[in-house]
C-alpha cells in the first residue's frame, strides 16, 4: 500500500512539474511573439487614436532609423498629430536635409508641432523649422544658422616628426584640403564657393518656412544664437512653453484634446534578451547613457562627421549653464 502510496505522490509532483514548464514555456512564447511584433512593427502596435512624439536628439546625421521612423508615422492610421521635440546642436548639412524633407512629407499629412527642449542650433533649428508651428522654452538656444567645414592642417608637425607624404593626382584640387599640405588660396576659394552656396539655400529654406524677408534672415544669419524669448521676437520660434503648449497647439487644428501622447522610436531601438542590442547600447545602459551618449562621453561623436557641418560648438562659444 505504501508502494501505491508513493507512485500517487510521485505522478503528482510530476503533473505538477510538467503544468509549471508548460506554463512557463507559453509565457516566454507570448513574450516573444510580443518582443517580434514591437521588433518588426515598433510603436505602431499602440491602441486607439493618438498622438505620436518623435525625439530628435544629438548630432544630426542622415540617420536611417530616424527616417524610416518618420516614415510610419506618416504612413500610421493610428496617429493624428505629431509633436517633434528637438534637442540638438546640429550635424551635417545633408543629414538635416534629409531629415527636414522627411518632416516636411509627414507635415502634409498630419500636423507637426515642433517642441523645442535645451538646444535646436544650425542643423537642429533647420529640422525645427520643418515643423507647422515651433515651440520653445523661455531660456532654449535657438538659432546659429549657418555653415562650417573645418579640417585640421598636422604639415608642421610632420615636418618635425621627419614625416613625408608623397602623392600623385589627376589635378591640383584633387583630395584638397589635405591635413598634410598648407591650404593654397585655391582651395580657400574651392571651399568657400560651397560654404557660399550651402548657406544661400539654409537661408532661403528660413526664409520661405517662417515667413520672412531673405534680407531679415541675413541679419539673423551671421551665426548668433538665441534665447527662446529672443527667438520669439525675431519670428524664429511661435511660442513660448513645452509639451502641453505643443499639444495645445495640436488640439487648436482640431485635434481631440483627450488624444494621448505616445513616443515613437526606432524599430531597432528596443532591445531585448531575444533581439541584443549593440555594444555600444549594451555600455550605454550600463552606464545609464543612450548609445549617442556614450559616443559622446568617449569624445568620438565628431570624428564620424563628413561633409560641410552645420553645427553649433558650445566649447568656442564660451556658453555655460
Amino acid at each position: 500500500m505504501s508502494t501505491r502510496a508513493d507512485d500517487l505522490i510521485d505522478r503528482r509532483r510530476l503533473r505538477r512539474k510538467l503544468t509549471f514548464w508548460r506554463a512557463a514555456a507559453l509565457l516566454v512564447l507570448a513574450l516573444a511573439i510580443i518582443a517580434a511584433g514591437r521588433w518588426v512593427f515598433g510603436d505602431t502596435l499602440a491602441a486607439g487614436p493618438h498622438i505620436a512624439q518623435v525625439r530628435v536628439e544629438g548630432t544630426i546625421l542622415e540617420d536611417k532609423d530616424l527616417l524610416d521612423l518618420l516614415e510610419d508615422v506618416r504612413e500610421s492610421n493610428a496617429v493624428r498629430g505629431v509633436i517633434l521635440t528637438v534637442d540638438s546642436p546640429g550635424g551635417t548639412t545633408a543629414g538635416g536635409e534629409a531629415i527636414y524633407d522627411a518632416i516636411r512629407r509627414l507635415a502634409d499629412a498630419k500636423p507637426v508641432v515642433a517642441q523645442v527642449g535645451t538646444l535646436a542650433a544650425s542643423a537642429g533649428y533647420m529640422v525645427a523649422s520643418a515643423a507647422d508651428h515651433i515651440v520653445a522654452r523661455q531660456t532654449s538656444i535657438v538659432g546659429s544658422i549657418g555653415v562650417i567645414i573645418q579640417y585640421p592642417e598636422v604639415s608642421e608637425l610632420l615636418n618635425k616628426l621627419g614625416v613625408k607624404v608623397e602623392e600623385v593626382k589627376s589635378s591640383p584640387l584633387k583630395a584638397e584640403p589635405s591635413p598634410f599640405n598648407p591650404t593654397t588660396d585655391a582651395e580657400r576659394q574651392m571651399l568657400a564657393a560651397m560654404i557660399s552656396d550651402s548657406y544661400n539655400w539654409f537661408v532661403d529654406l528660413i526664409s520661405e518656412r517662417r515667413r520672412l524677408p531673405r534680407d531679415q534672415v541675413l541679419t539673423l544669419a551671421d551665426g548668433s544664437i538665441f534665447t527662446g524669448r529672443q527667438a520669439l521676437e525675431r519670428k524664429l520660434v511661435d511660442a513660448l512653453g513645452g509639451e502641453r503648449e505643443a499639444q495645445a497647439w495640436l488640439t487648436a487644428q482640431g485635434l481631440s484634446a483627450d488624444l494621448e501622447v505616445v513616443e515613437w522610436k526606432p524599430r531597432n531601438s528596443n532591445g531585448s534578451i531575444l533581439f541584443p542590442t549593440s555594444a555600444a547600447e549594451w555600455l550605454g545602459s550600463m552606464l545609464g547613457l543612450s548609445q549617442r551618449g556614450v559616443l559622446d562621453r568617449l569624445g568620438m561623436e565628431h570624428i564620424f562627421l563628413d561633409g560641410l557641418m552645420s553645427l553649433w560648438q558650445p566649447e568656442k562659444a564660451g556658453l555655460q549653464k
